[in-house]
């Protein structure tokens, strides 16, 4: 779950630049085939890892607008051709290494609004490779901020398909909505998800509903609190992070009762 939290962390600063400048009992437990593993919880949860290097790209394009560039106007470096208009850009990435990552290679087209404390924008990828993974369909971001408080919160949503060397394609769709509080420090810097989402991946349908906001700091790399429901090809399992210890684990219930400690 340490990819959450860097994801967490990355877009924090992205979005603070655009709006401010083993187990309890096991009877009855189901077949592997209705488990929840470790590997599917990752999926789960990490999704936005996989678009990370495509966030920071949006991230370093909107700070190239921002640096005294006209209404209309374009760029061109050795890593991308970007075409900025009056309600967002167009970029086209030269197979280049951005910011020590794998090659990005594709096209993104962004439109945005971005007011006093509030942004928003949407991003379409087309074809966009990031190394082997190509990325397309679209992600919107809504963004909040209050200075005075030094939190923001950002809502996602996003129909996306992305596809692997394999030939194994992970979708998305769905909305998050991200809280994030500066702090003195990491322990004080705290973040939060809420919504609900769907993945379909490797032949299964997982249907996530976030019950209780799930909640963690960055001084740990797991999330530490809050409970979601994942229904994985109809089958309704809560995952229970626990309630603010910092641990590596999670307690998933079925719906006999059954539950198990799961290492995250």
């Amino acid at each position: 779950m340490n990819g959450l939290t860097k994801k967490i962390y990355t877009i924090a600063i992205s979005g603070a630049f655009l709006l401010f400048a083993q187990s309890c009992s096991e009877d009855g437990k189901p077949n592997a085939e209705q488990e929840l593993t470790q590997t599917e919880l990752q999926t789960i949860m990490e999704t936005d890892d996989i678009s990370s290097v495509a966030d920071n790209a949006l991230a370093e394009l909107f700070a190239d607008n921002s640096a005294g560039k006209s209404a209309v106007s374009a760029k061109t470096n050795d890593c991308y051709v970007a075409e900025y208009s009056e309600t967002g850009f167009v970029a086209t990435f030269n197979n280049c290494v951005l910011n020590g990552t794998d090659n990005v290679n594709g096209t993104v087209t962004v439109t945005y609004e971005v007011g006093e404390e509030s942004a928003s924008f949407t991003a379409t990828y087309v074809d966009f490779y990031v190394g082997t993974i190509k990325i397309n369909g679209t992600r919107s971001f809504v963004m909040n901020g209050n200075m005075d408080t030094n939190s923001f919160s950002f809502t996602v949503t996003s129909d996306m398909n992305v596809e692997f060397e394999d030939e194994s394609i992970i979708s998305e769709s769905g909305t998050k909505t991200f809280g994030f509080t500066f702090g003195e420090d990491l322990q004080s810097s705290t973040f939060s998800l809420a919504g609900d989402w769907t993945i379909q991946a490797d032949g299964n349908t997982y249907a996530v509903e976030i019950v209780d906001t799930l909640e963690g700091s960055l001084s740990c790399e797991n999330i530490t609190s809050g409970s979601m429901i994942v229904t994985k090809n109809g089958l309704d399992i809560v995952v229970d992070f626990g309630a603010g210890e910092c641990d590596n684990t999670a307690t998933l219930v079925y719906p006999n009762g059954a539950s198990e400690e799961i290492t995250l």
